[in-house]
C-alpha cells in the first residue's frame, strides 16, 4: 500500500521512522504547509515526493491512502477531503471532536468507496490480540468491571496544541481517548450513561479527568486521564472468575534497553481464580511498533476489501465519539449524562 503523510509534526516523524522498514506499506509522499518543511521531512525519511500543501498530496494518483496526524480539530475536514479524492484514511485518535463529525467522516468514506480507520497503535499490538483471546476463553468469567488510565506531563505546556481548546486539546480527548477505547474494546458497546469530574487549566481545557461509565447489566468502568502527572498507563479487567491486568502500550520491545528509541516491555498478567492466593501468570506476546502494526493491518484490510472489519471498527469509533461527548457534558454540568443514541 502506497501511503502519503498529511502533516510533518513529531508524531508523523515517529510514524515515518517506524513504518520505513515495512515491506507491506511504503511511504511515498509527505505534505506540509510549506514546501521547505515537507522537503526536509522527505529527505530525513527517504521519501520520494514532497508537497508544500495538503491538496497536492491528495491529488497524487500514485497514493493509495493517507496517514492523518494533524491536530484533532483538523481530522474531520481533511479526512472528508481525502475520501473525496479517493484515498483510504488511517486517522490519528481521537477521530473527531464530536459524534456528528465522526459520522460525517464515515459517511464520506462510504460514499466514495474508501476505508477510514481510527489509529490507536496499541489496538494492533499482538498483546491486545492475546488479551481478547484470554477474555473470550472465559478464564476470568464474565467481565463485571474495569479500570483504565493514561496520563503524562506536558514538558512545555505553553504553546502546546494540547492546551488549546480550539484545536481539540485537553486531557480527555488527547489522553482519555486511549483508556476509553480500551473500555469500549473490552465491554463491546458504549455505556448507557457517564459521570465525569475534571480539573481545568487557565486555557479552558481539562488538565485531568476522572469518570465512571455505566453499562447495561450493571457493569461499570472507571477511567482516569491527565496531562499534569507522571506517566501512567494501566488497566485492570475484573471478571466473575478472575482478573486480567495490562499496560496496553502503543509500542513494545522484549527487553528494556534493547530499543534505540526507548520502547519498553508491556506487561500483561492473568489471575485465573477468585482467591488472592491464586498466583498471577505472565502472558508474553510478540513486540514491535504499534505504528507499523497499524499501517500493515490497514494495508491488509484494504487489499482484502474487508469492509466488514472496517464497519465493526467504525461502530467502535462512533461509540467512543458519543461517549467522549457525554463525558465532556458531564464534566461541565456536574451531572450524570446519558450517551447520545445509546
Amino acid at each position: 500500500m502506497r501511503i502519503g503523510i498529511l502533516g510533518c509534526a513529531n508524531i508523523a516523524k515517529q510514524f515515518a521512522r517506524d513504518v520505513a522498514p515495512s515491506r507491506k506499506v511504503k511511504i511515498v509522499a509527505a505534505a506540509s504547509r510549506t514546501l521547505d518543511n515537507a522537503t526536509a521531512f522527505a529527505k530525513q525519511f527517504e521519501i520520494k515526493q514532497a508537497y508544500g500543501d495538503y491538496e497536492s498530496l491528495l491529488a497524487d494518483k500514485n497514493i493509495d491512502a493517507i496517514y492523518l496526524p494533524l491536530p484533532n480539530s483538523m481530522h474531520a475536514g481533511w479526512a472528508i477531503k481525502a475520501a473525496q479524492a479517493g484515498k483510504h484514511i488511517l486517522c490519528e485518535k481521537p477521530l473527531a471532536l464530536s459524534l456528528a463529525q465522526a459520522q460525517s467522516m464515515f459517511d464520506a468514506a462510504r460514499a466514495h468507496g474508501v476505508m477510514l480507520l481510527e489509529a490507536y497503535p496499541y489496538y494492533f499490538q499482538p498483546q491486545t490480540g492475546d488479551m481478547l483471546k484470554t477474555l473470550r476463553s472465559g478464564r476470568i468469567g464474565e467481565v463485571r468491571s474495569m479500570q483504565a488510565s493514561f496520563g503524562f506531563t506536558l514538558a512545555r505546556p505553553d504553546g502546546n496544541i494540547r492546551m488549546n481548546p480550539e484545536l481539540g486539546g485537553g486531557a480527555l480527548l488527547d489522553a482519555g481517548s486511549y483508556p476509553l477505547s480500551l473500555v469500549r474494546l473490552v465491554m463491546g458497546s458504549a455505556p448507557q450513561s457517564v459521570r465525569a469530574d475534571s480539573q481545568w487549566a487557565e486555557s479552558g481545557v481539562d488538565i485531568s479527568t476522572t469518570a465512571t461509565l455505566f453499562f447495561a447489566g450493571g457493569r461499570t468502568a472507571q477511567l482516569s486521564c491527565a496531562m499534569n502527572a507522571a506517566n501512567f498507563r494501566y488497566a485492570t479487567i475484573v471478571g466473575s472468575a478472575g482478573t486480567l491486568e495490562t499496560e496496553y502500550l502503543n509500542h513494545t520491545t522484549a527487553v528494556a534497553g534493547d530499543n534505540a528509541v526507548g520502547y519498553l516491555p508491556s506487561s500483561m498478567r492473568l489471575r485465573a481464580g477468585i482467591a488472592n492466593s491464586v498466583p498471577f501468570e505472565k502472558i508474553s506476546s510478540p513486540t514491535g511498533s504499534g505504528f507499523r502494526f497499524a499501517a500493515e493491518a490497514f494495508a491488509k484490510v484494504v487489499k482484502a476489501k474487508d469492509f466488514g472489519a472496517i464497519d465493526r471498527a467504525a461502530q467502535a469509533s462512533l461509540d467512543i465519539a458519543a461517549t467522549l461527548e457525554a463525558l465532556a457534558r458531564s464534566a461541565k454540568s456536574g451531572r450524570t449524562e446519558t450517551v447520545d443514541g445509546r
